[in-house]
């Protein structure tokens, strides 16, 4: 089959899994053109209030958002961004920023990519505080960020993002320490997967390996693959690869999966893994066989979360767990009980959509 209609078909599937975001979760907030996602699904009349609300959720929906516009541009689409990022800055009370770097981090993200690739310079002041925050928050003693203003504990979900957007701001420098402190800090010497973070001065290191951790490194370390053309960068992605492929994967499905913040983590992944796929340089044979595994693993995973949705009047429900039917939740389960009730959990399906989109878009 030719890469033309599969590319169709995935580009059909995220339109369906924007749309169910769209209609159960997006909201007016306060006044026109400002919009926010509510945090569950059937939502409860906290949640509608937004009285509960999460920043860095909402950053990624930002994030997807500028993956539909890019996909298929549409004036709504375009509006849809500027409605949310403006969503965050008013239900944020205090501005742009927050006290934890990896929120910053991943709405920075969302914001340059708006700008660059949607051309959205409406959100230049919001950019241009997330970026002296991340800045500022380099500790140079240290070579990284911590995970929170104040705080002792330095972590891969926070350097992973911040990272990228460094590299992307044009803090090269920044990035490169950033990277090289991540691969001598925070690589497990065994499984070679990244750790989450380590508290300093102490050096005690907690150990959990999760997805999205991996995914950060891998799109920080491609990033500076193609910004600064050093093999290691490049070598330090293969490997990187190769531990997820082996350790957190089963028949080529990205593993587990959760709810809450957890439900963002695999989603977090496919967006990265897809980056490795269509933009890690290198013409020999392990650089050509690094970019397919990672497609590949983009590929099947969000075949087995479209496979295992849940369709509801028409539109998909994505289980936390992409290898297991997703079940249908109830206005009073809990979102820790029941996953798919998350707003997280369908952001990230919505992201493995986007995903399948762009490497099959690219020939695989």
């Amino acid at each position: 089959m030719t890469a033309e209609p599969i590319a169709t078909a995935w580009s059909q599937r995220a339109d369906m899994a924007e749309a169910a975001v769209v209609s159960r979760h997006l909201r007016r907030l306060c006044v026109p053109g400002v919009e926010l996602a509510v945090i569950g699904w059937p939502a409860t009349r906290a949640e509608r209030g937004f009285l509960t609300w999460d920043y860095w959720w909402q950053a990624h929906l930002v994030d997807c958002a500028v993956d539909a516009a890019n996909r298929s541009p549409s004036p709504e689409r375009t509006k849809r961004i500027s409605a949310v990022a403006r969503g965050i800055r008013t239900r944020n009370l205090t501005g742009w920023t927050n006290r934890y770097y990896d929120d910053m981090a991943w709405l920075a993200l969302a914001l340059e990519r708006a700008e660059r690739t949607q051309g959205l310079t409406d959100l230049r002041h919001g950019l241009a505080a997330l970026e002296a925050d991340l800045a500022g928050g380099f500790q140079p003693q240290v070579g990284a960020l911590p995970w929170r203003k104040g705080d002792d504990y330095f972590n891969a979900p926070a350097n992973g993002p911040a990272g990228i957007a460094l590299a992307r701001f044009g803090h090269t420098e920044l990035a490169l320490e950033i990277s090289d402190w991540l691969d001598k800090n925070l690589r497990d010497g065994d499984s070679g997967l990244i750790l989450d973070g380590i508290h300093l001065p102490g050096g005690e290191i907690e150990r959990p390996t999760f997805t999205y951790c991996q995914g950060v490194v891998l799109g920080l370390e491609t990033e500076l693959a193609l910004r600064t053309g050093e093999t290691r960068h490049v070598e330090r992605a293969q490997r990187l690869l190769d531990a997820v492929d082996e350790h957190l994967t089963h028949d080529g499905v990205v593993a587990g999966g959760g709810g809450g913040d957890g439900g963002l983590f695999n989603g977090i992944l496919l967006r990265y893994l897809g980056l490795v796929a269509v933009m890690l340089p290198g013409a020999d044979v392990a650089q050509v066989a690094t970019r397919r595994t990672a497609a590949r693993i983009v590929l099947a995973s969000a075949r087995a979360a479209w496979d295992h949705r849940l369709e509801v009047e028409g539109e998909p429900l994505f289980g936390p767990d992409w290898t297991h039917a997703a079940q249908l939740p109830g206005s009073n389960d809990l979102l820790s009980a029941r996953p798919e009730r998350a707003l997280s959990v369908q952001l990230s399906g919505w992201l493995a959509m986007e995903a399948a989109y762009l490497v099959s878009a690219a020939g695989y």
